[in-house]
């Protein structure tokens, strides 16, 4: 199989200390790879590398099937992004901001800049400098530039940072148009777990610069597991009940008040009749599945995998 981006063994040291550590990772064409760590993880330095900004200390970089080196300049007219907060010429307008970029890049085509700023939603700033703008607006902008030239690969950092509610659910339906309509490939990073939920075909996860897991949504899917949640003061209690009255034994105990009942066959009013019986108190009681926020959580605090 071809990959647009392709990492082998990719390793960076800053100042004695391994910040990324032996990261493989492969993203196929028009795919939406979510890119999951938290902060400090290596996150940002790995898509610096994919962009030339920053050189690895070891491993090779492979993009649209050929050798990232220090001339390969040509692979980046190809390439979009976004790293950390996008900067601009403060004093001049989006327009004329899109133009510059536009020209850097060799695109003479101006309505290509209208439609760009069109799909992030950013209208009516006719005559304002960008330096005016709010974080969210210069977010879609940076959004804007960079998918103006229509590039094969998008490398977004972070993209939602600064987007109110509807901002972030304008940038999810965008995210997934590009994938499907223009067939760019997405490379994300968030903090939002649950928005990557939304969007991601496949995700990797990175901790302390070690690329822990390259997993598929779908699988991710298939391996939840549904549960019954309850949640109670009386949680020892709860589960002594759970477990003589309804023989009950696949269950989880967290914390202090929560129990999570894994067993399948039973239900919810069955858990719900023996412990109201019993005089327990019940704060709530709810079916649910795990999902990426979970799954995450689970293997970078270094648990078992769900199975």
């Amino acid at each position: 199989m071809s990959y647009i981006v392709s990492t082998r063994h990719v390793s960076k040291i800053y100042k004695g200390k391994e910040v990324v550590s032996d990261v493989s990772l492969n993203i196929t064409k028009g795919q939406i790879y979510g890119f999951l760590g938290p902060n400090g993880a290596g996150k940002t330095t790995l898509m610096r590398m994919l962009l030339n900004l920053v050189k690895p200390t070891s491993g090779e970089i492979e993009l649209f099937g050929e050798q990232l080196k220090p001339g390969s300049v040509e692979l980046f007219k190809r390439m979009g992004s976004i790293i950390e907060y996008p900067v601009f010429y403060e004093k001049l307008t989006a327009k004329e901001n899109m133009e510059l970029h536009c020209e850097y890049m060799g695109l003479h085509n101006t309505k290509a800049i209208g439609e760009a700023l069109e799909m992030v939603k950013l209208t009516s700033i006719d005559g304002k400098a960008v330096g005016e703008f709010s974080l969210g607006m210069k977010q879609r902008l940076g959004m804007a530039r960079a998918i103006v030239t229509k590039p094969e690969l998008l490398i977004l950092d972070e993209p939602i940072n600064g987007l109110d509610p509807v901002g972030i659910k304008e940038f999810r339906s965008l995210f997934r148009m590009l994938s499907k309509e223009y067939r760019m490939t997405l490379f994300i990073s968030s903090h939002l777990l649950s928005e990557i939920e939304q969007v991601a075909d496949t995700i990797g996860i990175i901790q302390n610069g070690k690329f822990m897991e390259e997993i598929a949504m779908d699988d991710i899917r298939n391996r939840n597991t549904d549960y019954i949640e309850v949640v109670t003061p009386q949680c020892k209690q709860a589960a002594f009940i759970l477990e003589n009255d309804l023989n009950i034994r696949n269950f989880r105990i967290i914390g202090n008040n929560i129990i999570r009942i894994y067993e399948s066959g039973i239900s919810q009013p069955e858990v719900t009749k023996v412990l109201v019986l019993n005089d327990i108190s019940i704060e709530s009681i709810n079916h649910k599945h795990t999902s990426l926020e979970e799954y995450f959580m689970h293997q970078i605090d270094g648990g078992e995998k769900y199975a």
